[in-house]
């Protein structure tokens, strides 16, 4: 009986170890997934606040950008006044220094100055002409004489002398007819 009683302890034993040991690779299975899950759940939360310091850091970095923007547009108009303020200074003294009568003088003085000079020019162009055109006439007249000594009638050699008409280049077409290209042709060949 000993024996028998031994061997349904070590069963039982057995049958208790072995549900135990079932249990316990249960356990050890949820507790695996829960550490898992938790795991997961602690990845998650880290990635979810990585990204939202990455989307605060484009954020600073774009406030940054658009600050040194502002500083360079900034410097530029503080420049852009003290060049303003430089050239104001500089007109001031230059309209300090002119003085509007004298100006108004000297401009006086020019346009009568002009007017006398065009008005010497166009003496001078008028007497040039006056002496010109007498010395034309004398010039037709000599001209008359040498031809009438000549024996030339000087206006009616001109009226009746005959004006070429066309374009230069071109022969009068009753000179250059078929029948005389052909002569002309033929005795070029005969020489």
């Amino acid at each position: 009986w000993f024996g028998l009683a031994r061997r349904y302890h070590s069963f039982v034993f057995g049958v208790a170890a072995h549900k135990t040991g079932r249990e316990l690779k249960r356990d050890h299975g949820q507790s695996e997934r829960q550490e898992k899950q938790l795991t997961a759940t602690v990845l998650a939360k880290q990635l979810v606040e990585l990204r939202q310091q990455k989307t605060k850091s484009y954020g600073l970095s774009a406030t940054i950008t658009a600050t040194g923007h502002q500083m360079k547009a900034m410097q530029s108009q503080v420049a852009m006044t003290k060049a303003m303020g430089q050239t104001s200074k500089a007109m001031a003294s230059m309209n300090k220094q002119v003085k509007l009568e004298d100006i108004q003088q000297t401009m006086q003085q020019f346009e009568k100055e002009s007017t006398k000079m065009d008005m010497a020019g166009e003496m001078m162009d008028d007497t040039m002409d006056a002496i010109l055109s007498g010395d034309e006439d004398e010039e037709d007249e000599v001209i008359g004489q040498v031809l009438d000594e000549i024996g030339l009638e000087y206006t009616s050699k001109l009226a009746g002398a005959k004006v070429a008409g066309g374009k230069l280049g071109q022969e009068d077409k009753e000179l250059t007819s078929t029948d005389d290209l052909e002569a002309r042709l033929a005795n070029l060949h005969a020489s």
